[in-house]
Order: structure tokens, then C-alpha cells, then sequence
């Protein structure tokens, strides 16, 4: 019986790196929506609709979503904080 990767998660949640450990800039979409607790398609709505909290970047037709933007979004910040 093998144990998670990271102490604390399940092994179903194994595959992604906890976010205060991640090194990357930018996740893929099923990464994202796993830190933000969404769908995986509502991630996508929002970079179609361009509605979202947060907005990808497109790297060779892919959505990557920017580490420090999620990181905000969950410190309880916007997009928009700061602003009048």
C-alpha cells in the first residue's frame, strides 16, 4: 500500500501539487479548478465568457491560469481589488 505524495491529501488528489508548494507560474485547467473547488468546465466558461475572477493565458491553444491570480482569489482578493 503506497501513501499520497503529500502528506494530507487523499490519493485521488495525489496528482496536484498543494499550492503554497507549487513552483510552476501557471496550472492547467484541471489543476485550477481543483485549488479553486470548481469544474474543470466552469474554468473554461470563464475563459470563454472572459467573466471570470481570473482569466488564462493561451499557450499553443491550451489554457494555462496564473498560480499567483489563484493564490489572490483565495486570499480573498480580486481582479479588481484596489480599484474604484
Amino acid at each position: 500500500m503506497s501513501s499520497p505524495k503529500y502528506k494530507g491529501h487523499s490519493t485521488s488528489s495525489s496528482k496536484f501539487v498543494p499550492l503554497d508548494l507549487e513552483q510552476r507560474t501557471h496550472v492547467d485547467t484541471a489543476s485550477a479548478a481543483y485549488h479553486l473547488g470548481r469544474k474543470a468546465q466552469t474554468m473554461r466558461v470563464w475563459a470563454s465568457t472572459e467573466r471570470g475572477p481570473i482569466r488564462p493565458v493561451r499557450i499553443n491553444g491550451r489554457l494555462s491560469w496564473p498560480v499567483a491570480e489563484i493564490r489572490q482569489l483565495l486570499a480573498g482578493q480580486s481582479r479588481s481589488a484596489g480599484r474604484p
